[in-house]
């Protein structure tokens, strides 16, 4: 009896340290990013953002503690996801700031995730503001598309895409999922009319590798060559080629006539409804919305939208958001009104194509 209890103490110690280590792990990975700990005195905020600006993040939260103390951690995620997560934690919530893109930021709003944040919004314009103060625009943005270095993107059309040389080879983020990814459905919308876009997904559906929560994970498989084209954003897709050194092409495919197009997608930054540390999200809100730090933006390849700083010419070489849409018509979508046609639009894609 001795040995079988004493069997029975070793087993249920290893069990405990099994489940100590795994909660251990769980935890870690629920946030990334920020200045990685509390200050001193534990001021702190909490932000859930879209992935795509992580490294102009880092060195503006860094600036941000040191001037005031406040510690903040960095939670990324896709578009969605980052409203989903926010929902799901109503009961206790943790986010103080959301970023994300459109239709998302207007899908937190109607679901009463944000509250006005009496942030200074007086030098952006109406446009790009909610009137109630619930949101405001962070960094401009647009859709794109990337190609491996072996493709000549230079003249890729819509049509082009659907050829066979692309079998297996392309591939595009979800609809739903993806802010990028709903931005896709959304312009071909704009070109072709919503039953031409289904059609026209449905026929992309023979070349499309599979269903992508993240835009950001598909610039590896095309600077790889695992694919050779998939969609993306020109921030982030800047941003990989001037940190990483990644090799493909930023294009916008090109309609029939040759005129290219592409969906303004803006990072929109809010006040968490029931933000534990909003004071300190309000105060990290007027910091980055500040003209000293919007000015920065340009050497992360965004674009700052205050009407009082005009174009800021980034450092260094290479294309800027400025000159790689200079000939490409840029479509600003009534957002409020793709939410409220976004679930009935993405039940008709998902039977369309199967994803």
């Amino acid at each position: 009896m001795r040995n079988t209890n004493n069997r029975l103490a070793r087993t249920l110690a290893r069990t405990a340290l099994i489940l100590t280590s795994a909660t251990a792990v769980a935890l870690s990975l629920t946030a990334c990013g920020g200045t990685g700990a509390d200050s001193a005195d534990g001021k702190k905020v909490t932000v859930y953002s879209a992935d795509g600006v992580g490294e102009w993040y880092k060195t503006q939260f860094a600036k941000f503690k040191e001037q005031t103390g406040i510690a903040v951690d960095l939670v990324e995620a896709g578009s969605g996801e980052v409203v989903n997560r926010v929902e799901k934690e109503q009961s206790n919530p943790q986010a103080d700031v959301i970023v994300t893109l459109p239709p998302f930021m207007q899908k937190a709003d109607k679901s009463g995730l944000l509250q006005s944040s009496g942030v200074d919004t007086a030098a952006f314009a109406a446009a790009d503001k909610d009137a109630a103060g619930k949101w405001v625009t962070l960094a401009g943005n647009y859709l794109c598309f990337i190609a491996n270095p072996s493709v000549d993107a230079a003249k890729l059309t819509w049509d082009d895409l659907l050829k066979p040389d692309y079998k297996g080879k392309l591939q595009y983020s979800t609809p739903g999922q993806a802010g990028d990814g709903t931005a896709v459905l959304i312009l071909l919308q704009q070109l072709y009319g919503k039953q031409g876009a289904l059609d026209y997904l449905t026929k992309l559906q023979a070349n499309n590798v599979g269903p992508s929560s993240s835009t950001g994970k598909l610039q590896a498989k095309v600077d790889k060559g695992e694919i050779l084209i998939a969609n993306g954003d020109v921030q982030m897709n800047l941003a990989t080629i001037k940190e990483k050194g990644s090799k493909f092409t930023v294009f916008f495919p090109a309609a029939a006539d040759g005129k290219q197009s592409t969906v303004a997608v803006p990072y929109l930054m809010g006040l968490a409804k029931g933000a534990p540390h909003s004071a300190e999200g309000k105060q990290l809100m007027e910091f980055l919305l500040s003209a000293e730090v919007q000015k920065t933006l340009a050497d992360a390849n965004a674009v700052s939208v205050r009407t009082d700083l005009g174009e800021v010419t980034a450092t260094g070489a290479g294309p800027t958001p400025a000159s790689l849409i200079k000939n490409v018509t840029v479509v600003h979508p009534d957002w409020n009104q793709v939410l409220s046609d976004l679930d009935a639009d993405l039940a008709a894609y998902q039977k369309a194509t199967g994803q």
